[in-house]
């Protein structure tokens, strides 16, 4: 659904331009994820501002890598940190795509739906030693 929010509101459109405000569900986070984490009902969704400053700030490789990934990142990730408090999102989760870390950054509103705020391919190794892991896949079997 968020590739037809892409079609039909963001793609081609200049630079900065203003988009209709609308939003569609990406996936539900997986069960593992949901338990450790508490997230209930676990609808994860994506705006068209955010997929407009994606396709603005993003190189178009990294922008179509993270569009044709997102519902894999976040429904099946690697790992989830705990954002810095200086960060909107409060969580990033984090999954390895041909060799490359992406992120995708999420914030849980008060009425329990879950957005995202950001993606972004990782560039250096070092960037996530400041943060908190939270939950990752060790042996194919999530942990805490």
């Amino acid at each position: 659904m968020h590739r037809f929010l892409y079609e039909q509101h963001i793609k081609g459109t200049p630079e900065k331009s203003l988009v209709v405000d609308k939003k569609a569900l990406v996936c539900h986070l997986s069960k593992s994820v949901k338990n450790d984490l508490g997230f209930y009902p676990g609808k994860v969704y994506i705006n068209t501002k955010v997929l407009k400053h994606l396709y603005d700030k993003r190189p178009a490789e990294e922008f179509d890598c993270i569009v044709t990934n997102l519902k894999s990142i976040v429904k099946h990730p690697d790992s989830i940190y705990e954002n810095k408090d200086s960060k909107r999102a409060g969580l990033c989760l984090i999954k390895q795509i041909n060799n490359t870390d992406y992120i995708v950054c999420i914030e849980a509103l008060e009425d329990n739906e879950i957005i995202i705020v950001t993606s972004f391919r990782v560039r250096k190794a070092s960037y996530l030693k400041d943060y908190k892991l939270l939950w990752s896949w060790r042996g194919g079997n999530p942990s805490s």
